[in-house]
């Protein structure tokens, strides 16, 4: 607190002793056998993941072309961001319909205006009441110990070494959170994000991220992934999933190309390479905006325990920095 306020900043003591780390219950959907788990608010990502799952089960998706499915990915993600841009906040200020967002009935209420033929304009899909906003050079780490206990964990420093001050010589690097809150209704952050009363400044409030540690227990399988990447982190774990429950290995789901929509800006990201021209142009054609970004984003780790083999792998985002190592084969 001393190095703070000596920088001209406003902490005291008071503040650091009111604040009490709060443990939450999980975020719980499925998607056909799969059962995923996930971050609950003031994280927007285990909602949005498990809505999105819910959209997409409802599409046999398995029988059509790459860029249908693309299109169709694309326009699952907008409908769970707007969703966010809506309802969701810290649940000890704002009262977030958990049961009706995760819900079967709302994710086909929010497909009834999807077209397979061409994009849905953000809006029409409501009033912009707008998103929110959430961290870059985040960690995240996936572990499982030999008895089988499994944590995916992602810890958020909201954007580039967040404040950019480490307070005296403590090494503290503090974190550049109050960007993660709606500075007023309709006002993008560092990310583009927008947001609505539900995310507004207050006292003591936590604000909403997008961080989305997560784990997927399937028949004879479990995943354990997460990733760092601001915004775009719910949509990398959503499509990094979708590869973990189709039976790909831990290395695909890293390695998988990376493409985002986020409701607003109404444009879809894509990382070099991440779309084919192909797929580019028939998107265009179907009334999307693209923006290519320059760079790769992302630094996934993931885990897979096979329970009918007996083994544990898993894979670090060659993106990124990091490592995956299995120390010990079979868990007990």
């Amino acid at each position: 607190v001393n190095a703070v306020q000596a920088a001209g900043g406003i902490w005291t003591l008071d503040d650091l002793a009111q604040y009490q780390v709060i443990e939450r219950q999980p975020i719980i959907g499925h998607y056909h056998d799969a059962k995923i788990i996930s971050a609950a608010p003031p994280s927007s990502g285990g909602i949005a993941l498990v809505s999105m799952f819910n959209m997409l089960e409802a599409f046999e998706h398995h029988e059509i072309s790459k860029t249908d499915k693309t299109h169709l990915l694309i326009e699952v993600m907008r409908r769970a961001y707007f969703d966010r841009a809506r309802h969701l906040g810290d649940p000890d200020y704002h009262k977030v319909p958990t049961s009706w967002l995760t819900s079967r009935d709302h994710a086909h209420t929010l497909m009834q205006s999807y077209s397979a033929t061409s994009a849905t304009p953000s809006e029409a899909l409501g009033p912009l009441i707008t998103e929110t906003p959430k961290g870059e050079n985040t960690t995240h780490l996936s572990v499982m110990d030999q008895y089988g206990n499994r944590v995916s964990a992602t810890l958020s420093i909201n954007f580039a070494f967040g404040s950019g001050f480490t307070a005296g010589n403590t090494g503290i690097l503090l974190n550049n959170e109050m960007d993660d809150f709606s500075a007023k209704p309709g006002a993008p952050n560092a990310y583009g994000l927008v947001g609505s009363e539900a995310n507004a400044i207050e006292p003591g409030k936590r604000p909403l991220s997008s961080m989305t540690p997560t784990m997927i227990e399937m028949p004879d399988r479990i995943a354990i992934l997460g990733t760092p990447g601001g915004s775009r982190i719910i949509t990398m774990v959503f499509l990094a999933s979708l590869q973990a429950i189709e039976g790909a290995p831990p290395t695909a789901w890293v390695r998988y190309p990376r493409f985002h929509h986020q409701y607003l800006p109404n444009v879809i990201q894509f990382e070099p390479d991440g779309l084919s021209l192909q797929t580019v142009q028939s998107l265009e054609e179907r009334g999307h905006t693209l923006k290519p970004m320059n760079n790769t984003y992302g630094n996934m780790h993931g885990l897979l325990w096979d329970r009918v083999k007996g083994k544990v792998s898993a894979a670090s985002d060659p993106r990124g920095i990091g490592a995956a190592r299995v120390l010990k084969q079979t868990p007990h």
